[in-house]
């Protein structure tokens, strides 16, 4: 389903897609892992990745147009009301772990039925040793 329409995008995360993100993130991680990925993406820039490099990241299969979630984000694409951007943390490639959309899996899907090629905005944390509030790294245990 390919369409002409421009995909319009809010600047930031509406309010509750953090809350959203925190329930998915406490099914993976524990409370200060959940803490630290959330302090992250609030504090991380928009940056642009397409809807199908984003579902072939996470290993996730493709939500048909019909399901109830992706059609709404279908409709509102195709009437020009505008989508938040999508909250996604960072997989492994060493260990295989594949990157989480911790908020925007039914909008990701939306966009790649409109175009696969979609610049979707996304907040990107990445899940590391060091903390971007003190600039420094913390030494791991051994």
């Amino acid at each position: 389903m390919a369409t002409t329409n421009p995909v319009r995008w809010l600047d930031e995360p509406e309010s509750h897609d953090y809350p959203a993100a925190a329930d998915y993130l406490e099914l993976l991680a524990d409370p200060d892992t959940v803490s630290t990925l959330l302090r992250h993406l609030r504090a991380a820039p928009i940056v642009h990745k397409k809807a199908k490099d984003i579902l072939r990241a996470a290993q996730l299969t493709l939500l048909p147009p019909d399901n109830p979630h992706v059609r709404a984000d279908l409709a509102k694409i195709l009437t020009g009301a505008a989508l938040s951007p999508i909250l996604l943390v960072q997989g492994d490639l060493i260990t295989g772990t594949p990157a989480q959309i911790a908020d925007g899996y039914h909008r990701v899907c939306a966009c790649y039925h409109a175009d696969e090629n979609i610049p979707i905005p996304t907040k990107f944390a990445r899940l590391r040793d060091d903390d971007p509030d003190s600039g420094k790294q913390k030494k791991r245990k051994k």
